[in-house]
């Protein structure tokens, strides 16, 4: 080899070298392009699939607009689900299994009530974030005893509260109640008790149905022979569907009142004329067609319901939480920051627990004092008319 050659490579290696360390001394630190990965524990079969499989259907739209939006800094949403069949102790073994997936910066959990309640030793002992679409308030409190739970969806006393003003707007002055025998159900039959008791309306009668009961027309027969003026139904979609339908078969006169963990699909298909003129208490994006898009968020609401529809056919109302969900996830990710690679699930509890954002759902605001995010504003009425729910005017 030259002695020329020699010391041009030479140069050139010394060159390199230079530009490397300047690069690492003054330059940019390296761009994390590693996935974001997020596990979903969903009830895919069993008696709850229908609202399981409404989840997992936002989930992956909501994913892939986030992919395709170039928002995440070159980085990349992937969804992990498994089924846990409507089953609390198959739910228990999947949240073990992602906890133990190094890779999975956060959990979120379905509708399943006892699911999330259960789980809520092994996500604080496992100290990985996890936010639940079900609707119990034993899933995000005591705080101190839940750090790594967070819970979005419509909280009992909201729904009681709003529930109880349509109640005395309508003139309502007897009501039977028909909720399920279960952590959410027994939680809003207590709420709605409380709220009564601070007005002129009565009780005159409660019943109980299993949430895998598949026939309530006892209970709905013996609520409508003590003639209320209303019945408040606070039972899953498809129970709430069959109440309604027991109701329009013991000539109930009576008007119907439905919580928000009744809600379903937006359009009411067989039981349309059972449910005609009943109220809904929900979030606005249900009916977000009939709203008009007067600011940035309702504009995002109306997108998403277009695109929802468009892809489905039709519209699930719970899908905008688990699409909050994945934000506030994806969100809490980037803000936490860490080495390029790397989860910091500490890092994304802390942001998750100061998170505030006006999301598809409505208003979410997580505090340290409070896990629940979405706040009561959240909340409208909605009135079945025509085969589909719309905003009552």
């Amino acid at each position: 080899m030259s002695p020329i050659r020699s010391a041009t490579i030479a140069a050139l290696a010394s060159a390199v070298v230079a530009t490397t360390l300047t690069g690492c001394q003054f330059g940019e630190a390296e761009q994390d392009t590693s996935p974001i990965v997020i596990a979903a524990d969903l009830e895919l079969s069993g008696a709850a699939a229908p609202v399981g499989r409404a989840y997992q259907r936002a989930l992956e739209l909501k994913i892939e607009q986030l992919n395709s939006s170039g928002a995440l800094n070159g980085r990349k949403v992937e969804l992990k689900s498994k089924d846990n069949r409507s089953d609390a102790a198959e739910s228990l073994r999947n949240i073990a299994d992602f906890s133990s997936d190094s890779r999975v910066s956060a959990i979120i959990m379905g509708g399943c009530n006892e699911c999330a309640v259960g789980a809520v030793g092994t996500i604080n002992e496992k100290r990985i974030p996890t936010i639940a679409l079900a609707a119990s308030g034993a899933i995000a409190s005591p705080v101190a005893e839940r750090r790594y739970v967070f819970k979005l969806g419509p909280n009992a006393a909201d729904s009681a509260a709003a529930l109880t003003t349509e109640l005395r707007r309508k003139n309502v002055r007897k009501v039977g109640l028909l909720y399920s025998d279960d952590d959410y159900g027994r939680e809003g039959a207590a709420a709605l008790r409380r709220e009564l008791g601070k007005t002129t309306i009565k009780p005159v009668g409660e019943e109980s149905v299993k949430t895998t009961d598949t026939e309530v027309s006892q209970q709905v027969g013996r609520l409508a022979k003590l003639k209320p003026d209303a019945l408040v139904i606070w039972t899953p979609p498809e129970q709430a569907t069959l109440a309604a339908t027991s109701a329009q078969q013991a000539t109930f006169r009576g008007s119907l009142f439905f919580d928000p963990g009744a809600a379903g699909d937006l359009f009411l298909g067989a039981a349309a004329r059972a449910t005609e003129r009943a109220t809904l208490i929900f979030t606005q994006t249900m009916v977000i067609d009939d709203v008009i898009a007067t600011t940035p968020a309702k504009a995002a609401r109306r997108q998403w319901f277009q695109d929802y529809t468009a892809r489905f056919g039709g519209y699930n109302g719970s899908s905008s939480f688990a699409a909050d969900a994945v934000q506030l996830i994806a969100d809490a990710e980037l803000r936490a920051g860490g080495p390029a690679g790397q989860v910091d699930r500490d890092g994304i509890r802390d942001v998750l627990e100061t998170s505030q954002m006006d999301g598809l759902s409505g208003p979410i605001r997580m505090t340290p004092d409070n896990h629940s995010g979405l706040m009561p504003q959240a909340l409208t009425t909605l009135v079945a008319r025509n085969g589909r729910w719309r905003l009552a005017g």
